[in-house]
């Protein structure tokens, strides 16, 4: 009976807490950006990477008015594909050059998760991420190397839902996103790696 109780508070509570979820999380942009001197004469490419060893095939869990986990929470969208679309993006609004030709830049995704922290009237979703991202030279070469982490909360919920984990995970991705290309040392690395005597068209 016990166990029947805490199923149906898990539904209850959840928009039923048994039923996968399946969400899309789309990279969204922060403030707006200043040029970075000298980045019209880098030509860089973004791709994406899975490096995930737990969690690969869900983003997020759904837990009961127990706390107990129930249904998965899934992404629609490729994660690492979308992270590394973002950072491609917002190179090209610091005034980087975007495609082929010059530097690749790789974007490892090692950890993209929300997690619920139930409290006694509500809680929180909890999103971490983190990437190991490498730029590459047209030696092949491996130019530059760096881990970045970034999180992000949807604070006093009422339930542990995709729909709040999908706001807490959007929030981790902008700021994953954020803290890799505003990191001075990655946008030199972008400029110096570049071909000898290139200029980026």
């Amino acid at each position: 009976m016990r166990v029947l109780a805490i199923i149906a508070l898990g539904c209850s509570l959840s928009a039923c807490a048994l039923t996968v979820d399946q969400i899309d999380v789309p990279y969204q942009a922060g403030a707006n950006l200043s040029v970075v001197e000298g980045a019209s004469n880098a030509r860089v490419q973004v791709l994406g990477d899975d490096g995930r060893t737990v969690y690969k095939n869900r983003v997020s869990v759904k837990k009961n008015g127990y706390g107990m986990e129930m249904a998965d929470i899934v992404a629609k969208n490729d994660i690492p594909k979308t992270v590394a679309e973002g950072v491609e993006k917002e190179l090209g609004s610091l005034g980087y050059s975007i495609g082929p030709g010059g530097v690749r830049v790789m974007v490892e995704i090692l950890r993209f998760y929300s997690d619920f922290k139930m409290g006694f009237l509500s809680g929180d979703a909890v999103a971490d991420a983190s990437a190991a991202v490498k730029i590459i030279g047209p030696d092949e070469k491996i130019a530059f190397a760096k881990n970045y982490e970034a999180g992000g909360i949807e604070e006093q919920i009422q339930l542990a839902s995709g729909d709040n984990a999908r706001a807490a995970l959007i929030k981790a991705m902008r700021n994953l996103v954020g803290t890799i290309i505003n990191d001075k040392a990655f946008q030199d690395a972008i400029k110096a790696a570049q071909p000898k005597n290139a200029t980026a068209s």
